[in-house]
């Protein structure tokens, strides 16, 4: 396994960590890439709101074919951000700002 994957996998594991101590009682559910090629990483339903998140290991990291598409795509649907260690508060504090805590 390449370095630049297991620090993606250990930015995705802590942040999903970090969701669910932000957003008490959320389901954060792992998207199937295989199945929809360039889908998000992430899930989150929260109450009656739902966003997804593509996590990269930072700003720098390469983007997928259709990544950019569906994040635009859901994010216009309701919430779907890129986020990376560099960006993670500030998409977190968007994320609450569109579950509107």
């Amino acid at each position: 396994m390449a370095k630049g994957t297991k620090l993606e996998r250990d930015f995705q594991s802590g942040l999903i960590t970090e969701l669910k101590k932000r957003f008490v009682g959320c389901i954060v559910t792992k998207l199937d890439s295989s199945y929809i090629q360039g889908i998000p990483d992430l899930l989150i339903l929260y109450k009656n709101k739902w966003a997804t998140l593509e996590c990269k290991k930072s700003a720098s990291a390469s983007k997928q074919p259709n990544q950019p598409y569906y994040v635009k795509l859901m994010n216009e649907m309701s919430f779907s951000s890129f986020i990376y260690p560099e960006n993670k508060e500030e998409v977190l504090n968007e994320l609450q700002q569109a579950f509107k805590l």
